[in-house]
């Protein structure tokens, strides 16, 4: 990932909490398959989730299972700008409170439409050949809500990592979620900031392999899609969903600043658009 701009400083995540060890907490974060990730892959694809996977937010769709199918005013009242993760803490408590089970949950997750194309490159990246892609999942959702449908979309085994804030499940039946990690990059989310999470990955992984990979692809569409994009570099391919944030920022970066914006740039509107671009790639 050559010719990278690094704009943000990491911070380790905070320390476990009452009840937790470090190595539980990597685990729920990580959430990753048991087996180690082979060092032959030419290539490094990360995929956001929401709205680039699947053609909704999960977090609206969960809200639909509360009473009425929508929350209380007193309760979006509580939202503050940059804390959308202590907000969701709220909202899943006062599903827990109404009643909402696991099973309501997880069912709404699975019956998310996947966007356009999105299965047919799936099945493109799954009858590769082994040694083609490294796929790698990165979302500001939560672990349970990508597991519940990837398991359901028969998808689960393509991704060699997932990174999302964990949730778990607890003995009163209310889905807890944590914060990912802290950071101290102004563009994002305080529990979440993608380019660090992709920068670590990809700085551990080149070490663990001995060597770069060949590209590095990202497959995204909101506005905290657009820094881990910053960070690539000029052989790699931003693939941003077309008219969605991450476009519309890229697009003005082009403008404002020429060259600013290493990575090439390859709007999507369907997971085929995608196809065919990485088809022509791999046999460069």
């Amino acid at each position: 990932m050559g010719d990278s701009i690094f704009t943000c400083c990491y911070v380790p995540p905070h320390p476990p909490g009452e009840g937790e060890t470090a190595g539980s907490r990597r685990a729920a974060i990580m959430a990753s398959n048991s087996t180690n990730i082979p060092s032959d892959k030419r290539f490094l694809v990360f995929f956001d989730f929401d709205e680039t996977i699947v053609d909704e937010t999960s977090d609206d769709i969960v809200v639909q299972t509360a009473p009425g199918q929508h929350l209380p005013a007193w309760l979006k009242d509580t939202y503050q700008p940059g804390r959308y993760n202590e907000y969701m803490q709220r909202v899943l408590a006062y599903l827990a409170e109404q009643g909402v089970t696991e099973s309501d949950i997880r069912g709404s997750m699975e019956k998310i439409p996947a966007t356009p194309g999105m299965l047919t490159l799936f099945q493109f990246l799954r009858t590769r050949p082994p040694q083609d892609f490294e796929v790698v999942l990165l979302s500001d959702a939560n672990t349970f809500f990508i597991e519940a449908w990837l398991r359901r979309a028969g998808a689960r085994q393509l991704f060699h990592r997932i990174f999302s804030n964990p949730a778990t499940f607890n003995r009163d039946g209310r889905l807890v979620l944590r914060p990912f990690h802290s950071h101290d990059c102004v563009r994002c989310p305080s529990n979440m900031c993608k380019q660090v999470i992709v920068r670590d990955y990809v700085a551990r992984r080149m070490q663990e392999r001995g060597r770069p990979y060949q590209r590095v692809f990202y497959v995204g569409d909101g506005a905290n899609d657009f820094c881990p994009a910053t960070a690539l570099g000029p052989r790699d391919v931003a693939f941003p969903r077309r008219d969605f944030p991450m476009h519309r920022l890229i697009t003005e970066t082009h403008e404002a600043v020429p060259g600013e914006f290493k990575a090439v740039t390859v709007p999507w509107s369907s997971g085929e658009d995608v196809v065919q671009r990485l088809r022509k790639m791999v046999a460069e």
